[in-house]
């Protein structure tokens, strides 16, 4: 079974209006989402697939790199292809990420090619289902949040996750109102990393660590990213103050950060985005550090549903007690609750993906267990240019992001 075609389509969605979302200090802009749907065939007819970062940048990593040394290699063992990768171009932690996600593809394959789901091959899953929370929540009213929480619940969702950043006394108040819709039996996710994206007004360490006090009352499941994330000693000091669970990990550049966050008492939750930060090796390679450290994990996805079952075959692979959490990003075209619509999300796998009270049934199917559609590549085409816009009102500042991962913060 040799590689014959290695191929990334970029994927697009312009948003009916653009979506002007203001916020304590500035205000954000999203004109559309972008996707990034990788195809790998062989010489006996297979097809793989798996999501990538939906960025130029990848793709041409993929086309100029990646595709070249895969062609006409034997797809029989993905951990010896990736070893002899690491070995030439993969000594780039960036280039290596990207060969993470094609990555996917490859297990894709040899699962189809065994009649094995990709879980089998990553050590065996030991249950049928991940939880999920639903992800939405974008600089709203403390009201309009609340509405949105409750509605995220009457889907089914046993979990809402929200970005505050509208000022310290009204994210308090918007929590409050969250739990008094949603009731005791809910978990609210509080994803802070705005805080940070603020210039002048982005909020001080003594501020943070009141409002996380504060917020501790209506029990949150965990306050996320409230300190710039590559400031680990911030974070030892604003964990063994005790206020909040915390979470952090989706902008961590390298296994050795990593590392570090899980053995620092930094966090409660470590988060990895599958796509964007080493696929499944890097996370193999992390859960046991994060189960003995007794930390739980929550993986970090913010694009289309196959996204999500690329994650969740690893997920199942593990208890419950070590990963946790699959982040279900909730867009208004499914009929619900939800932050804008992304059709694209959902129409690129031809069933729907089977959720029950707010759990995801992982098919035992070959591979990934889907049916990709692939009239989304002629159906979304690609439209250049980033996605989303942040503009600071002080110090007066512009900034653009491009990809599905979050950019650095200001």
């Amino acid at each position: 079974m040799k590689i014959s075609s290695v191929q990334p389509f970029l994927l697009s969605y312009p948003l009916p209006e653009p979506l002007k979302l203001r916020y304590y200090g500035g205000e954000r802009i999203i004109t559309k989402r972008d996707a990034m749907l990788i195809r790998v065939q062989t010489t006996d007819g297979l097809t793989g697939y798996a999501p990538g970062q939906g960025s130029e940048r990848a793709k041409k990593a993929i086309e100029h790199i990646v595709a070249p040394f895969l062609m006409g290699r034997t797809v029989s063992d993905p951990d010896a292809l990736r070893v002899q990768f690491q070995q030439g171009a993969g000594t780039d932690a960036e280039i290596n990420k990207v060969y993470g996600s094609v990555e996917v593809a490859l297990y894709d394959l040899l699962g189809k090619a065994r009649e094995v789901p990709i879980s089998e091959l990553l050590g065996g899953r030991v249950r049928d289902h991940i939880r999920l929370y639903g992800s939405a929540g974008m600089y709203q009213s403390p009201e309009a949040y609340a509405a949105e929480a409750a509605g995220v619940r009457e889907m089914g969702f046993g979990a809402y996750k929200m970005r505050p950043g509208m000022g310290p006394e009204e994210d308090v108040e918007t929590v409050r109102r969250m739990r008094e819709a949603c009731g005791p039996d809910f978990d609210l996710m509080i994803d802070a990393h705005t805080w940070w994206r603020m210039g002048d007004k982005s909020y001080t360490p003594e501020t943070i660590a009141r409002v996380a006090e504060q917020m501790s009352a209506y029990r949150i499941a965990w306050l996320e990213e409230p300190l710039p994330p590559d400031d680990h000693p911030a974070y030892t000091w604003l964990h063994e103050l005790d206020h909040v669970p915390l979470a952090s990990g989706e902008h961590e550049p390298s296994e050795l950060r990593f590392l570090d966050l899980i053995e620092s008492n930094c966090v409660d939750y470590v988060q990895m985005d599958v796509v964007c930060q080493g696929g499944y090796a890097a996370a193999r390679r992390l859960f046991p550090d994060i189960a003995r450290a007794g930390l739980h994990f929550a993986f970090h996805s913010w694009g289309t549903a196959l996204e999500l079952v690329a994650a969740a075959q690893l997920g199942v692979c593990w208890p419950e007690s070590v990963v946790r959490w699959l982040e279900y990003p909730c867009y208004t075209h499914d009929g619900g609750a939800g932050m804008y619509p992304f059709p694209l999300a959902s129409e690129i796998l031809k069933q729907p993906l089977t959720i029950h009270r707010g759990e995801l049934a992982l098919s035992r199917g070959p591979g990934l267990g889907v049916d990709v559609d692939e009239s989304v590549i002629w159906r979304y085409p690609w439209i250049p240019g980033p996605w989303s816009t942040f503009r600071l009102d002080s110090p007066p500042e512009t900034w653009a992001v491009s990809g599905d991962h979050s950019e650095k913060w200001s």
